[in-house]
C-alpha cells in the first residue's frame, strides 16, 4: 500500500469559504451525480484538483476550449492561469504526445495570434544590437533542427513536500519528453552579432498579465549565454512534426531542454541580450 505521506497535503480543517473551494465542491457534486456514487476521498482533493473531463462538464467552461485535444484524464490544478498535469502513471510514451503534455502558464493565453505577421526582435539592453525577424524568415534562413527534449516544471512533485510548500500542488505529471523542431538560438545570436561580453539572454512573450493590464510583464526569464549557445536550445515552431498548439506557445517558443521549464518561454516575440557591463550596472 502506498504511504499516505506521499498524498497531496491539504488542511482538512480549513473552512471551504473561498470561491475556488465552492466551485470545487460544486464540480465534485456534479461528478457524484453523473457517476451515481460517492467519490471516495473527495473532501481531500486539493483545490482545483479535478479531472479535465469533469471541468468540461461544468457550465463555466468556455465555448472556445483552450485545452482542446487534451487527454480527458488530465488534472486541472489551476485555470487562471492554466496549470494542468497528466497522472504520472499514464506518462509511459517514448515520445510525449500533445494530449498528454502538461501545461504550465504564468499569464493568460494570447487572444489573437497570427503566424503570418509574427516577428521576433533580438536586441541588447544598451541598444548595441537589434534585429527583427519574421517567423517565415527564421524557418527559411537558418538550418532547421529536431531534438527530443525533456521539459519539467520546477515545482514538479510539490504535492509530496513536507512541510508543505505553497504553489500549484503538482504530483509528478509536470514533465514531458517530446520532439521539437526549430532553429538553434545560437545561430540567430550569431547572425545578430552578439559581443563576447554577452552573459545572458532573457525572453518576453505575448501572454497577458492576469490583471489584464497590458503594461505589466507576465514573466521574463532566460538562460546564461553558455546554455543559449548549446545545440539543443531552440526557437521552436513545431511539436512532434506539427505546429505547436496555442496552449504550448504557438507560433514560436523557446525550448531549453534539461532546465526548469520556466526558461522555455512561450509566445516569444522579443529576446534581450544582457552584456557584462549591463549586468554589472544593476548590481
Amino acid at each position: 500500500m502506498k504511504s499516505s505521506t506521499n498524498a497531496p497535503l491539504v488542511n482538512a480543517y480549513s473552512p471551504l469559504r473561498s470561491r475556488r473551494a465552492f466551485l470545487k465542491q460544486g464540480a465534485i457534486a456534479t461528478m457524484t451525480a453523473l457517476l451515481g456514487a460517492e467519490i471516495v476521498h473527495a473532501a481531500r482533493l486539493p483545490p482545483g484538483y479535478l479531472p479535465l473531463a469533469f471541468r468540461r462538464s461544468s457550465p463555466r467552461w468556455a465555448d472556445d476550449d483552450p485545452l482542446a485535444g487534451k487527454n480527458e484524464d488530465m488534472i486541472v490544478l489551476n485555470d487562471r492561469p492554466w496549470n494542468v498535469e497528466m497522472p504520472p502513471a499514464a506518462l509511459d510514451e517514448d515520445v510525449t504526445t500533445f494530449p498528454n503534455m502538461f501545461v504550465r502558464n504564468n499569464g493568460l493565453i494570447p487572444e489573437s495570434v497570427d503566424a503570418a505577421t509574427w516577428t521576433l526582435t533580438v536586441e541588447g539592453e544598451s541598444a548595441r544590437t537589434r534585429k527583427v525577424y519574421r517567423l517565415s524568415e527564421l524557418k527559411t534562413r537558418f538550418a532547421n533542427h529536431t531534438y527530443q527534449l525533456t521539459l519539467e516544471c520546477g515545482g514538479n512533485g510539490r504535492a509530496g513536500y513536507y512541510p508543505p510548500a505553497s504553489g500549484n500542488q503538482w504530483t509528478e505529471g509536470a514533465v514531458s519528453c517530446a520532439k521539437w523542431t526549430g532553429v538553434r538560438l545560437r545561430d540567430v545570436l550569431e547572425d545578430v552579432g552578439v559581443s563576447n561580453d554577452a552573459v545572458y539572454v532573457g525572453y518576453y512573450g505575448k501572454d497577458r498579465h492576469l490583471s489584464g493590464d497590458a503594461d505589466k510583464v507576465v514573466i521574463s526569464r532566460g538562460v546564461p549565454m553558455d546554455k543559449a549557445r548549446q545545440d539543443e536550445t531552440l526557437l521552436a515552431w513545431a511539436l512532434n512534426g506539427e505546429a505547436i498548439p496555442l496552449a504550448h506557445g504557438y507560433p514560436l517558443r523557446l525550448v531549453c531542454g534539461g532546465w526548469p521549464a520556466s526558461a522555455s518561454g512561450k509566445w516569444i516575440d522579443r529576446l534581450v541580450v544582457v552584456e557584462l557591463d549591463d549586468a554589472a550596472s544593476d548590481l
